[in-house]
């Protein structure tokens, strides 16, 4: 039966629910990337955003509506991956600011909440962009609001402003072009959906199921990376403890087992008086947490996805080779001014070690490091002032609030997009020239490079007035897909065709670790026939998913 207040332990219920509702839509909404490249991640950054608070709300010990909104804050912020996950993070901060210090929330508290966590949200955002993540997120706190002063019930408003919330989804389309041509709503917008669906449904005291909609990936998006079987059945090891309001009895231990195999395996469930320790391999962890939340509190949770671990392997060894290797300097003298880039490749990253960036974060399109990952580069540089080169728009965002968290060093978040533009900037730092002078400079900078990516799609669609079907080839500029076809050299050399101008004097191309070096000086020739008046470097990026990433200058 629902209640018209929510205390600390249903509220942490319907976080838990939330999170776990977004985790079992993850890839879902993964596939409504506007861009059919190979790295959608909405769903999988925001829902690794919300599990990192997940983890510190059932690890807490005390359960106080202080000591949740605390976990449910601070677990979210340092764990922000990409703009959706950094949007969220500031969506429930807010929320938790409101609620932190009082005992049951009301619907009047609660239309406050929502309100503050908005408003937080946008002010995170330097240009807010109507028909995002944001606008849904104002529906929701809106109508939330305009149903309290009308007298509603707590089950009425929310019933009420998540409807008016999947309204506005539906709406995003007619306000961002973009969505419209490919005909998808907002991914972000989408995963705010389900965190507010499945806190619905645990305020309803409601036994949830959650169906994932998938879909195939091309062939060559299937390959397993080396070491990693490609016959995982079941992708998430999901483990937890459920704190039984009353002990689990024979027959209800047999049919939660049963339940779990109709949705995994390697299952183990151990109940003892009121503890119960769940272990399963499923592919929807959500529907797991969500079926224990009905016998009680849970506790000890944790998800691994097994058909990520090995590329997150690599990542984390990238980044103890980089922590070690700045271990291995204790005695390295304070330095007024450090460098941190993110880096998508072996070559790259060389590439700017030998510009004489201090600390490098791996990660970039297909795994947006942390503001935690952020955090910790940080404290790793001796220096007065660092500079951050985020090189990705999908990380500017967490390294803003990585700059915001740290009080004892100067961190300046250069906002570049692209890898080409990291280069450019540490190449323009001036040692004679204050830090605000050469953050200028190193902005200014920005607009004189142009860079393209060349990719495979992962499904037919219309975009920037293109056809375009799965497993084509695609040059991305800029601001649009600039050339489709099924040749990879034929497509870049078309989309640099587009990027050229009278005043470009310089063209560099990386290429990936799918080209070989033949393979890509031919092509550094076939330019330098091509424009003559221009100089030509090629150079091993080592990226992956991209065949090659251009500058034009």
């Amino acid at each position: 039966m629902s209640r018209d207040t929510i205390d600390v332990r249903l509220c942490a219920k319907m976080f838990l629910a939330g999170a776990g509702s977004l985790e079992a839509n993850k890839e879902w909404i993964n596939e409504l990337n506007v861009f059919p490249v190979p790295d959608g991640d909405t769903g999988t950054n925001m829902t690794l955003t919300i599990m990192a608070a997940a983890k510190e709300v059932t690890s807490l010990e005390e359960l106080t509506m202080e000591t949740l909104a605390k976990a449910i804050s601070s677990g979210s912020l340092r764990g922000a991956r990409g703009n959706s996950g950094v949007i969220l993070s500031q969506i429930l901060r807010g929320f938790t600011k409101t609620i932190k210090y009082t005992q049951e929330i009301d619907t009047q508290l609660l239309a406050e909440a929502f309100q503050k966590a908005v408003a937080t949200a946008y002010k995170a955002v330097m240009k807010p962009k109507e028909g995002t993540i944001l606008t849904v997120a104002k529906g929701f706190a809106d109508k939330a609001s305009e149903l309290v002063a009308g007298g509603a019930s707590m089950q009425e408003t929310l019933e009420g402003a998540l409807a008016c919330a999947e309204e506005v989804l539906e709406r995003t389309p007619d306000m961002l072009p973009v969505l419209k041509e490919a005909g998808v709503v907002d991914s972000g917008g989408q995963g705010l959906i389900q965190v507010l669906k499945g806190a619905f449904d645990a305020y309803m005291g409601k036994e949830i199921s959650y169906e994932i909609q998938k879909t195939e990936k091309p062939e060559s998006a299937k390959e397993a990376p080396a070491g990693q079987p490609a016959e995982i059945r079941f992708g998430y090891c999901t483990e937890f403890i459920i704190k039984t309001r009353t002990p689990m009895s024979e027959s209800e231990e047999a049919a939660f087992k049963a339940f779990l195999e109709g949705i995994g395996d390697s299952i183990v469930v151990v109940a003892d008086e009121d503890i119960v320790k769940v272990h399963v391999h499923t592919n929807d962890p959500g529907v797991a947490i969500t079926k224990a939340l009905t016998y009680g509190e849970l506790s000890r949770m944790k998800i691994d996805n097994m058909r990520e671990e090995h590329q997150e392997k690599l990542i984390r060894d990238a980044s103890k080779i980089a922590q070690e290797q700045a271990e291995k300097k204790p005695e390295m003298p304070h330095k007024e001014v450090g460098f941190i880039s993110v880096s998508i490749g072996e070559g790259i990253g060389e590439i700017f070690r030998g510009l004489g960036v201090d600390y490098l974060i791996e990660g970039g399109q297909t795994m947006n490091p942390s503001t935690e990952d952020m955090l910790n580069a940080i404290d790793q540089v001796n220096a007065d002032t660092i500079y951050i080169l985020p090189n990705n728009k999908n990380i500017i965002l967490a390294a803003n609030q990585a700059q915001a968290l740290t009080k004892d060093k100067q961190i300046i978040v250069i906002p570049t997009k692209t890898v080409p533009q990291g280069i450019s900037a540490v190449i323009n730092f001036a040692p004679d020239k204050t830090a605000e002078q050469n953050a200028e400079i190193m902005k200014e900078g920005l607009e004189q490079i142009r860079t393209g990516q060349v990719t495979y799609a992962v499904r037919d669609t219309h975009l920037d007035d293109k056809e375009i079907k799965e497993g084509n080839i695609m040059g991305i500029g800029d601001h649009a897909i600039l050339s489709v076809g099924e040749d990879i050299a034929e497509v870049t050399k078309e989309m640099i065709g587009c990027m050229m101008d009278d005043e470009s004097e310089l063209i560099s191309v990386y290429y990936g670790a799918d080209i070989s070096e033949e393979t890509a000086q031919k092509l550094g020739e076939e330019l330098m026939e091509a424009y003559p008046d221009c100089e030509v470097e090629v150079y091993f990026g080592g990226q992956p998913i991209y065949y090659y990433v251009v500058s034009v200058e």
